[in-house]
């Protein structure tokens, strides 16, 4: 029997699906650390729990901490602390540690949350990342700008993927950016290099330390130019291969780079760009599953429920997948114009009659729906096709026939 504590602040999305998987195993008892009071859990899920420990911050490593040994007086001990938001990855860390709980610790835990110490620790390993440095003050972000050049990319040492991110090509917008950030020793920025070229994600299955099955995908476009280009749709691809050609050589140094961060046990997601010349650049890794609807992407591609395989993975440490069977991607529908709300959706009927066969998923914009600021936009649909050419083709069709205004 696994004892199991799982961290789950709002009852929601992946968090609520996580939930129902982890119940579904017969060979764990589960509690929950959670803001949530019990009465707000589903009825069916109250009686399969085996305690619920209520914290009014997730985030407290030492509330964490005293819920989980709280459970191990109860229980005789707790064998996993496990949570998937990118933000409470430290303080998760910090708990088992103090707990004397398996799995990641803290240390390696700030090596995938501090983009700052990330890019340190894989540039001493002999990896290829762009060239940062912490901005603390006006002066340091002068400093930075006059040893890389413009553009330079700004962004939190601790940001989850193009949030609060913007690249600044001119001293005017720099002084904007510094202007909006504030940085000062107590509330640092991350400063970059701007990389240039294609933009993937390298998605990795660890156990004991070593990669055991990998997947890379495309952004298409990269989400800081989506974020950058209003009138720009985006859409993210997994090729019918789980590794094609172009990530192939890629793989070593994927696998180098979560071995020096401390990658034991885990699902990690990596971003990487290809230069015009063909080098690799590493972006940034989380030590946790991938946004941007990728999880049931690969699911899908696959033929498999990848959350019911994640909490396996963490829990048991066993992971198993058949052979990738189709192509899956997902386009992000933005609305164009000036107005806070969406105000018309078109195309809809057009894009089922042409590639409707193909979706497997979607949420469409609705009219009167308010404009997002992320760049995933008001809605999306999955599509799944056997051959990477016919799920690009869908995706194109998808993105150039709906249109969404505001």
């Amino acid at each position: 029997m696994h004892h199991v504590v799982y961290v789950a602040p709002y009852l929601a999305g992946n968090t609520l699906t996580c939930l129902e998987r982890m119940m579904a195993m017969p060979d764990v008892r589960l509690g929950v650390i959670t803001h949530e009071p019990i009465e707000r859990f589903p009825v069916k899920l109250r009686a399969s729990l085996s305690g619920h420990y209520r914290v009014s911050d997730c985030l407290d490593a030492a509330a964490l901490s005293t819920a989980c040994r709280a459970f191990a007086e109860e229980w005789g001990r707790v064998d996993r602390l496990i949570g998937f938001l990118e933000q409470m990855q430290e303080a998760l860390a910090t708990a088992r540690d103090a707990v004397g709980i398996p799995g990641m610790g803290a240390a390696a835990a700030s090596n995938f949350r501090d983009k700052n110490r990330m890019k340190a620790v894989l540039r001493a390993a002999g990896l290829p990342v762009a060239r940062q440095r912490l901005i603390r003050s006006g002066a340091d972000a002068l400093s930075f700008v006059a040893e890389v050049g413009y553009p330079v990319v700004l962004k939190p040492p601790a940001g989850m993927g193009s949030k609060n991110t913007v690249r600044v090509s001119t001293p005017e917008e720099l002084y904007a950016a510094l202007n909006s950030f504030l940085p000062s020793p107590e509330r640092p920025l991350q400063g970059e290099e701007f990389i240039t070229g294609s933009e993937h994600t390298f998605e990795s299955i660890s156990i004991g330390g070593q990669v055991v099955w990998s997947s890379s995908s495309y952004y298409l476009p990269g989400p800081l130019k989506v974020l950058e280009t209003p009138w720009m749709q985006y859409c993210v691809l997994l090729p019918r291969q789980a590794i094609p050609p172009h990530a192939t050589d890629f793989a070593a140094l994927n696998a180098r780079a979560l071995a020096a961060l401390g990658m034991e046990t885990g699902l990690s997601h990596m971003e990487w760009f290809i230069r015009p010349d063909g080098s690799p650049v590493i972006s940034e890794v989380g030590a946790r599953p991938p946004g941007v609807h990728l999880m049931p992407m690969m699911g899908l591609a696959h033929g498999v429920d990848m959350w019911d395989a994640w909490v396996k993975l963490m829990i048991r440490g066993e992971f198993s997948i058949p052979e990738r069977k189709a192509a899956v991607g997902v386009a992000f529908f933005r609305a164009q114009g000036p107005g806070r709300v969406v105000t018309t959706v078109d195309g809809v009927e057009a894009a089922e009659a042409a590639v409707g066969k193909w979706v497997v998923s979607s949420r469409m914009p609705r009219v009167g729906q308010p404009r997002s600021e992320h760049y995933e936009g008001e809605g999306y649909a999955i599509v799944r096709h056997p051959t990477t050419e016919g799920a690009v083709h869908a995706l194109r069709t998808l993105i150039t026939t709906i249109k969404v205004r505001s």
